[in-house]
């Protein structure tokens, strides 16, 4: 039978028909941005189990995201419903590493002493729990934070250090200090009958070293090993493949190292580069041709990403149109760009009736960013929905500085005085007597409020810059001295945040999901997976994408590759956006174009200029 009469093979392209039909062995599919990764994956766990009778229960299938694991589950529910005479009664396992590796411990982590019913405990409980140790170990809660304690206990749980093993490691009395709260963490995690998400991982590759004859019933059981986005795994996922794989070497991976954007997150991309070492046999596959974006849009990333030299680099190509060149809009301030993105998506509607809100997207580096966006989409009557975070004046780091300026400004209310006290009584004594020392606020503008404020109680201390959601907290902060800024009277600031939150009110109905017709707004990490006919990229400025932290720590080439990443999440048109005069965290200052720009070649531009 041809690959055109197949079912499973009569949709898909020359190489990824190849990657579906390999034979036993190591596989590596190197997939570009909308190259159709998952599509080939699932129809490659479908031709197994139709055209090679490997029987599902014998298929593992390993994602990052349950949104992801359930896309396969769906698309390989179809494909075997569709192409089998007789229903298949079972479907491979297709779930995240974490959910895996739960079903794993639940089912024998008695022989690590895990108890079956343990509990899994979330961000919050984490934080809990540490919190409750460094109290009972007297430690200042400035110098060891929390965030900043759980994520080195995670780089230590991702690299295998247990907490006995840590303090041989540990250098310098920060660290030392650390080893002691992570020992009496696992302890309570213990007594506690819990494990957190690093725990899932780690345990699991621990039972799998210690039984080896546990080890064999699960190579036993997986015959093949499927993994998509293999660049966002951690030191212990990578250990966990190796050993579930190492008889048989039926590993199949989707990855693409061009769009490895969680290094923050542990994920690193180099067990994707280390295959070939791992495997000698190993087959590489390009899925280099593009079902998403115009040519246009994709010569254009090429040329970005082609800057990158420690990985390699796909060819994106399509055969699609040209398409429409790529709009460059240099603003005056972020108002301006704002107004640009409002005043694009308005004559594209009257344009024509066919284009409705869910076509558009904006994209940026911070969750900061934000702001200005959603303001002038509220005063614009533009609905929208923020995905992956909370509206700006709705974070808790946002409601805790409006409510000491609403004491500022009256002392009687006592909703944000109950929100002060929540905030710690040093903290409260503080800001009292700030309070009582400050006589006349007429003498004083709101900016000057503020910043007396967050130097008084020591705001911002709360935060670690070293842990990616603190600084995400301290720049919304310091956004908000952007707004202070704009109202230097006090009340005329707190009457315009009151009008803006009373607008946000109609939107933050639960009712409100993605498939309701509003514009989408988010950062660019939050973009990875979706794609959207026409999207806005803004902030392009040298210390904002690329981010101020990637240049001083040189690490340049993930920033690229998450503008990359941004940059095919368009389908028709792709506009980007910097501004002349920055007023970013409440500071006028110059800005300089970011160099990515520099790489696209001007002749895939259309640059426009303010007025």
């Amino acid at each position: 039978m041809s690959n055109l009469n197949n079912p499973i093979l009569s949709q898909l392209n020359p190489q990824q028909q190849e990657a579906v039909t390999f034979g036993p062995g190591p596989l590596l599919i190197l997939a570009g941005p909308g190259s159709g990764k998952t599509r080939t994956l699932t129809h490659r766990a479908a031709w197994l189990i139709l055209k090679k009778d490997v029987k599902p229960e014998n298929i593992l299938l390993l994602t990052f995201t349950n949104k992801a694991a359930e896309e396969m589950r769906e698309r390989l529910k179809k494909l075997l419903t569709t192409n089998h005479q007789s229903p298949i009664a079972k479907l491979p396992f297709a779930g995240t590493f974490h959910s895996f590796c739960a079903r794993v411990l639940r089912k024998d982590g008695n022989f690590l002493k895990i108890p079956k019913n343990f509990t899994i405990y979330d961000e919050d409980d984490q934080k809990e729990t540490i919190k409750k140790i460094i109290n009972e170990l007297d430690l200042s809660p400035k110098q060891y934070k929390p965030y900043s304690v759980l994520a080195t206990i995670s780089q230590a749980k991702n690299e295998m250090i247990t907490a006995l093993e840590y303090p041989q490691y540990a250098r310098g009395t920060w660290q030392e200090t650390v080893a002691r709260i992570y020992l009496k963490y696992q302890q309570y995690l213990k007594e506690y009958q819990a494990l957190d998400f690093d725990d899932l991982l780690l345990e699991t590759v621990r039972l799998f070293q210690k039984e080896k004859n546990i080890l064999s019933q699960y190579q036993e059981q997986y015959h093949w090993v499927l993994i998509d986005e293999y660049q966002d795994t951690n030191h212990t996922q990578y250990l966990l493949t190796k050993l579930l794989v190492k008889k048989r070497q039926n590993l199949n991976v989707v990855g693409d190292a061009a769009q490895a954007i969680y290094s923050w997150r542990g994920a690193d991309y180099h067990n994707l580069l280390n295959l070939q070492d791992d495997f000698p046999q190993l087959k590489i596959i390009n899925l280099e041709r593009n079902y998403r974006s115009t040519q246009t849009i994709l010569k254009a990333a090429n040329n970005v990403i082609r800057k990158n030299t420690s990985h390699p680099i796909l060819n994106l190509w399509t055969s699609q149109k040209s398409g429409e060149k790529i709009s460059l809009y240099e603003a005056q301030n972020e108002e301006d760009e704002a107004q640009f993105i409002v005043e694009t998506i308005k004559n594209y509607l009257l344009s024509s009736p066919k284009i409705s809100l869910k076509n558009f997207a904006v994209l940026y580096r911070t969750n900061a960013q934000s702001r200005i966006i959603e303001e002038i989409f509220l005063r614009s009557g533009l609905p929208y929905l923020l995905i992956g975070g909370v509206r700006f004046y709705e974070r808790k780091e946002i409601k805790d500085c409006l409510a000491y300026l609403r004491i500022m400004a009256n002392p009687q209310d006592k909703i944000s005085l109950e929100r002060i006290k929540k905030l710690g009584k040093k903290r409260l004594k503080k800001f009292q007597t700030l309070l009582k020392n400050t006589q006349d606020l007429n003498d004083l503008s709101t900016l000057e409020i503020l910043d007396k404020i967050l130097e008084t109680t020591e705001y911002l201390q709360v935060y670690d810059e070293n842990d990616p959601q603190n600084l995400a907290r301290i720049e919304n902060v310091k956004e908000l001295r952007s707004v202070a800024a704009e109202f230097p009277d006090l009340n005329q600031f707190l009457e315009n945040v009151a009008l803006i939150q009373q607008e946000y009110l109609p939107q933050s109905s639960k009712n409100l999901t993605k498939d309701n017709n509003v514009i989408t707004l988010m950062t660019a990490h939050a973009a990875k997976g979706t794609e959207f006919p026409v999207v806005f990229i803004i902030g392009l400025e040298e210390g904002l994408f690329p981010h101020n932290k990637a240049l001083v720590e040189k690490n340049i080439e993930e920033e690229r590759r998450l503008f990359y990443v941004a940059m095919t999440r368009a389908k028709e048109k792709l506009y980007l956006s910097y501004t002349k005069h920055l007023f970013y965290f409440g500071e006028n200052s110059q800005s300089q174009a970011s160099q990515f720009l520099g790489d696209i070649p001007v002749h895939l531009l259309d640059v426009i200029k303010s007025f």
